[in-house]
């Protein structure tokens, strides 16, 4: 039996359990909507298309507004200044909006193997390995979880950050820039990997996986969080559910993303076959491998202090 299909059918069930939600509702301030900030990927888009959100949070009265974004970073400040109340991203947007002082908790992980995203050159390219990035220009996201792939493929390949010509790009943009030969290797994830591969005639030199460790989180703002947990909670509990069908019905699954994104079918297929949807709490080990990540920012100057993960992780009251 695949991890995924164990880890689905014990994990994700007594996640409730575990982690304390859903909790008993709590005395909190009304609220009347709640908004939610999206990718073109994942666990989210999935509850989306079956409204796990709308129905979980219905008999409280609350409305719930989608918000896409292109990236983590522009979606974690729109939760830092209280524009959506919660959102999920990779493993560096946070490190980043936390360093810069940001009103944001992490309140649960979405483990991922690393095969979702990848370093992608041209097919016609010189560049064969890792070390073959010196001098070279490479564009991805500044504080996503892009950033972080790259700078760790470097180590690998025996090269610093200074090795590189780091081009800062968003994904749009850098998919226009890979596509005129503007830049030499391209860091980037799913479903933009996908595309770039199905599309733009895109050759991998390496995925995540053998490189880095990743997770995703879903994140709140951290005055939300602690005036409405059950709120957050039930949300949580919802979007569990979402992963559970997905990690159960992955041929289905291509299709609700590419419902909700417009990204075509064949890409999101791509995309889904390689996913990772299940919900969980954030343990120790994540906790320590995050903070690895923030100190190695730190010490390469990406990040202008030190920062102590464990000040932003959400505690879920207990019932």
């Amino acid at each position: 039996m695949k991890l995924r299909n164990v880890i689905s059918r014990t994990i994700i069930p007594a996640i409730v359990a575990v982690v304390g939600f859903p909790v008993n509702a709590m005395a909190e301030d009304a609220l009347t909507e709640f908004r939610i900030g999206y990718q073109k990927n994942g666990t989210l888009v999935v509850a989306r298309q079956q409204q796990k959100i709308e129905t979980a949070l219905e008999e409280k009265g609350i409305s719930v507004k989608w918000v896409e974004f292109s990236s983590g970073p522009p979606l974690l400040e729109a939760v830092n200044v209280g524009s959506i109340d919660f959102g999920t991203t990779g493993d560096t947007p946070p490190i980043f909006a936390q360093a810069a002082g940001a009103n944001i908790v992490y309140v649960a992980t979405q483990p991922s193997p690393g095969t979702g995203s990848a370093i992608l050159v041209h097919q016609d390219s010189e560049i064969q390995t890792l070390s073959d990035l010196k001098g070279k220009k490479v564009g991805f996201t500044k504080g996503s979880s892009a950033n972080n792939l790259t700078v760790e493929a470097l180590i690998k390949g025996g090269l610093t950050y200074d090795d590189i010509e780091p081009v800062y790009l968003s994904p749009a943009d850098a998919a226009a820039a890979f596509v005129r030969k503007s830049i030499d290797a391209w860091t980037i994830w799913d479903p933009y990997y996908a595309i770039a591969e199905t599309k733009q005639n895109a050759r991998v030199l390496t995925t995540g996986e053998p490189i880095v460790a990743t997770n995703s989180f879903l994140l709140a703002n951290g005055d939300f969080a602690r005036k409405h947990p059950d709120t957050v909670s039930r949300v949580i509990a919802a979007l569990s559910e979402a992963a559970n069908w997905a990690e159960a019905n992955r041929d289905k699954v291509a299709e609700a993303l590419a419902e909700v994104t417009g990204v075509d079918l064949q890409s999101q297929a791509r995309a889904a076959e390689r996913a990772s949807f299940g919900i969980y709490p954030i343990t120790q080990d994540i906790i320590k491998t995050q903070q690895t990540i923030a100190d190695r920012f730190y010490e390469i100057g990406l990040i202008p202090k030190k920062i102590t993960i464990r000040d932003a992780i959400w505690n879920a009251p207990q019932s």
